[in-house]
């Protein structure tokens, strides 16, 4: 992936975190190809090892637990004892849930907004005060397009990415004094998988995306990279979508 010179991570720390998702690795790799030093922070040991995978040997990473604030803490632990500054933190909060909404058991709704929406809380109170002590940071939480649309099955996934969404505007007002931007990178429907575009034309779903296709990865790495680099430095609190024009649709 090239990068321009203004939007390079070269000597940059980032925090990427995630509760899951097969773009993980892809967007970590992303960050590390653009001269970040990158600690990965998963919900599971397979998730860690997936992005690690993907990272430089040498990296560094640790599992979290999502709905833990004392695990959470033992992260930045860790993350100081690597490194003295921490640049940039990468929320990829999108561990999907589908269920019709009166057969969701409150359980299930409950670890949907831990790991979507408890993990990014925990993790964003420990290292904004870090970056407020430098006067400098780049927060973007990865959020799913139904942050802002419905789907039949959907409720309790769709209410965390709003809930994550609506946060990522309040630390955007609330930090932006310590030159700190919140944005949120939105997704559309990702395929890892390099599904040919003539197989993927017989879904129903991306007949309905105006461009025809489904995005991958390499679609959301060079925004992620953009939000994250200083060069960013007039948009704070915004959404912006990667999604073949899907929110463009009444």
């Amino acid at each position: 992936m090239p990068v321009l010179p203004e939007y390079g991570l070269s000597g940059q720390v980032a925090v990427f975190a995630t509760s899951g998702g097969d773009e993980a690795p892809f967007l970590a790799g992303a960050l590390a190809e653009a001269g970040a030093t990158v600690f990965a922070v998963a919900r599971t040991r397979p998730l860690l090892d997936a992005v690690m995978a993907a990272l430089a040997p040498g990296s560094s990473g640790m599992v979290m637990n999502a709905g833990s604030d004392v695990s959470a803490a033992r992260v930045m632990d860790e993350l100081a004892r690597r490194h003295d500054r921490v640049d940039i933190l990468v929320n990829d909060c999108r561990s999907m849930y589908a269920a019709p909404f009166a057969e969701i058991p409150q359980l299930a709704w409950e670890e949907v907004q831990t790991r979507n929406v408890k993990m990014p809380f925990l993790l964003s109170q420990q290292v904004l005060p870090r970056m407020a002590e430098q006067e400098y940071g780049r927060v973007v939480n990865i959020v799913s397009e139904l942050a802002e649309r419905g789907m039949i099955n959907g409720s309790a996934f769709a209410a965390s990415q709003a809930a994550l969404l609506s946060l990522t505007r309040s630390l955007a007002v609330e930090w932006g004094r310590h030159n700190i931007r919140v944005n949120a990178l939105g997704a559309g429907w990702i395929d890892a998988t390099g599904q040919p575009v003539e197989q993927q034309l017989e879904e129903l779903l991306v007949r309905y995306t105006p461009l025809r296709r489904k995005g991958t990865p390499g679609d959301l790495g060079p925004l992620l990279v953009y939000l994250c680099s200083e060069s960013c430095d007039y948009s704070t609190g915004q959404p912006v979508y990667v999604d073949g024009g899907l929110n463009a649709h009444p």
